[in-house]
């Protein structure tokens, strides 16, 4: 597997935590920090192309109408005025 090295500095109290779950978890702190910085791109990528589309849908005229969003809120009991 190719991977590239990064060097970043964490305060002193999460590396002491990441200590400790590397311990109980039995893996090294690189491959922890390397899962968790995986999830936080992976996330974040997903937010930002939700977002994009929402976006482009929005600039495109894509709306719910006011008859929609109405019904929508009225299903939950809650009053969309």
């Amino acid at each position: 597997m190719n991977s590239s090295t990064i060097s970043t500095r964490i305060d002193p109290e999460t590396a002491k935590k990441l200590e400790e779950l590397a311990k109980v978890t039995k893996r090294t702190k690189s491959f922890l920090a390397s899962e968790a910085i995986n999830q936080y791109v992976e996330e974040q990528l997903w937010q930002i192309e939700a977002i994009t589309k929402g976006l482009k849908e929005a600039d495109e005229g894509k709306f719910a109408s006011e008859k929609e969003v109405k019904k929508f809120f009225a299903k939950w009991n809650i009053d969309a005025d």
